[in-house]
C-alpha cells in the first residue's frame, strides 16, 4: 500500500513559499505606502509633564535645553532628536531621529515628550 505523502509534501513546500513572499511583499508595499502617505513635519512640540511649553521650528538648526537641561533636544536638517538625558535608562537618546508627522520621542522619568506636527 502507497501512501501520497511524498507527492503532497513539494506541494506543500511551494504553496509555504507562495505564502511567504506574499505576505513580504504585502508589508513592504504597506510599508512603502505609509512612508509616502506621511508628510514632513514642520515644528517640535516639547511637552513637559503633558503641557506644551515650547515649539521649535525643523527648518532652524539648533540645540535647546529641555525642563532645566536634563534633556537636550538637536534639531538639524528638518530632523530632531534628543542628544543628552540625565535620566537613568536614556531610551530617549536611543530613540533616534524623528521628522515625520506624529512621531515622538518621550522620556519618561523627567516627563519630557518631543512631538513632530
Amino acid at each position: 500500500m502507497q501512501t501520497n505523502v511524498g507527492k503532497n509534501k513539494g506541494k506543500r513546500y511551494i504553496y509555504d513559499a507562495i505564502l511567504a513572499l506574499s505576505l513580504v511583499v504585502l508589508s513592504l508595499s504597506a510599508l512603502l505606502i505609509w512612508r509616502g502617505v506621511t508628510e514632513k513635519g514642520r515644528y517640535a512640540s516639547v511637552s513637559v509633564g503633558g503641557e506644551v511649553v515650547s515649539e521649535y521650528s525643523l527648518s532652524v538648526d539648533g540645540e535647546y535645553e529641555l525642563n532645566g537641561g536634563s534633556n537636550i533636544l538637536v534639531i538639524r536638517g528638518g530632523e530632531a532628536y534628543i542628544s543628552h538625558a540625565d535620566c537613568p535608562d536614556g531610551l530617549c537618546v536611543k530613540s533616534g531621529k524623528i521628522s515625520l508627522v506624529g512621531e515622538s520621542i518621550v522620556c519618561l522619568p523627567n516627563r519630557v515628550s518631543v512631538r513632530i506636527s
